[in-house]
């Protein structure tokens, strides 16, 4: 029994491994004999190919050479990984020692360190960066301090300039409040007076109170800022009224320092009724010159929403003469209602009393209600007036308005 055991190890060692070997089958076929090796049956196979045996070596070959280059690469990284550490390891010792030695250094600057062939070479090449860091970094420094500098003087500057015009300012504003109330002073004992009639205030609307308010707080500063100043007086105003609430609401505390006449009087009580003239554009009557020695009257109301004649009617009811100012003698009027605001009733009026010249004076009217300044009656023109409206075709009016200034213009200065 034993000896035929061993007959059947010394058979199955001799062909059938061998050829399981060969073919990839000796795991399946005895797993009891998984712990011979295969080096051990190839060396007992007398009948193995050679030429299996060398493209096997060839390509053992191949892969240990493919696994070798990787290896020696991952080597080669780590090495200079770790001499570029060992190099910046180094740097700081030097530095910690008191050496010339920058503080920021790149990986190229420091592989150029360790290519140097000398530790002179390297202690040369780490001043040399060294120095040239110091320099960046006075030049950043200089830079920054005149950037500073010039900030500051710039701050200074303006700081100077502002309180010199603030002062300035404050000066000429103080001079000139002083100056404007001596004139308003002067006005009140020595001046014209005109006066605002403030009994329209059942005509309008509350909206329509607060626009006239804002217009005779305009004309208030622009009299008082004129060289011969009106004394202005407000009559018929009640201290309940909406009126005098919007003043307030303007003025404020200044209300009571302003220096004017605030009376509930009517004018016709103030002023003797021969010197009255009431100015309202549905008068028949066109005022021809500016009379210093009248006192003319403005109502105090927004035209649009008062109905023609109510101020004429007033002026009728209590007696009183009415004028009209010219504006069609001497203004080529567009279309366009010709009413104009208490400011610039304000204006003409003051240009009036100080030059006489109604072109002067009425340069103060709005230039979208007129076509241009005329030395002949307006009757005389209605027909040319009208033709250009006609002949509009679809242009703009501004533009047949320019147009038709600039044709009457040349026609005058050829006669």
């Amino acid at each position: 029994m034993q000896s035929a055991n061993v007959l059947l190890k010394k058979i199955v060692r001799s062909s059938v491994l061998p050829f399981a070997a060969r073919h990839g089958m000796k795991k399946d076929l005895f797993p009891l004999s998984r712990t011979l090796s295969l080096s051990f049956c190839l060396k007992q196979d007398n009948s193995c190919n050679p030429s299996e045996k060398l493209d096997l070596d060839a390509w053992k070959k191949v892969m240990r050479s493919g696994v070798q280059d990787e290896v020696s690469e991952t080597v080669s990284e780590r090495k200079e990984l770790s001499t570029l550490a060992a190099a910046r390891e180094v740097l700081e010792m030097w530095r910690l020692a008191g050496r010339s030695v920058p503080e920021n250094i790149s990986e190229e600057q420091l592989k150029t360190f360790m290519e140097c062939p000398s530790k002179s070479a390297k202690k040369k090449y780490l001043k040399y960066l060294h120095l040239k860091e110091l320099h960046k970094k006075n030049n950043k420094r200089k830079m920054d301090e005149k950037r500073q500098r010039r900030l500051e003087t710039e701050e200074q500057a303006s700081k100077t300039d502002e309180t010199k015009r603030n002062s300035f300012i404050r000066l000429w504003a103080s001079c000139m409040d002083r100056t404007y109330g001596w004139r308003a002073a002067q006005s009140m004992i020595f001046g014209q007076p005109l006066v605002f009639d403030m009994s329209y205030e059942k005509d309008m609307s509350v909206r329509e109170v607060a626009n006239t308010v804002r217009q005779i707080v305009l004309s208030e500063g622009c009299n008082r800022r004129s060289v011969d100043p009106f004394h202005i007086h407000f009559c018929n105003l009640k201290g309940d009224s909406l009126y005098h609430k919007e003043f307030i609401k303007h003025y404020r505390e200044a209300w009571g320092k302003l220096l004017i006449t605030v009376t509930d009087q009517c004018y016709t009580d103030v002023f003797p009724k021969d010197k009255l003239i009431y100015l309202t554009a549905d008068s028949p009557k066109v005022m021809k010159t500016f009379d210093h020695d009248k006192i003319y009257i403005v109502g105090s109301m927004v035209d649009r929403s008062i109905k023609t004649g109510v101020s004429l009617a007033r002026a009728k009811r209590l007696g009183l003469e009415t004028a009209a100012l010219p504006l069609e003698k001497y203004l080529l009027w567009n279309t366009g209602a010709k009413n104009l605001t208490l400011d610039q009733m304000m204006h003409i009026l003051l240009s009036l009393k100080d030059t006489g010249d109604w072109k002067t004076a009425l340069e103060f009217v709005p230039k979208r209600k007129y076509c241009g300044f005329i030395s002949k009656p307006v009757h005389e023109l209605k027909k040319t007036l009208n033709l250009i409206n006609m002949l509009k075709l679809g242009k703009r009016q501004e533009e047949v308005r320019k147009q038709f200034a600039k044709n009457y213009s040349k026609k005058l200065t050829q006669k």
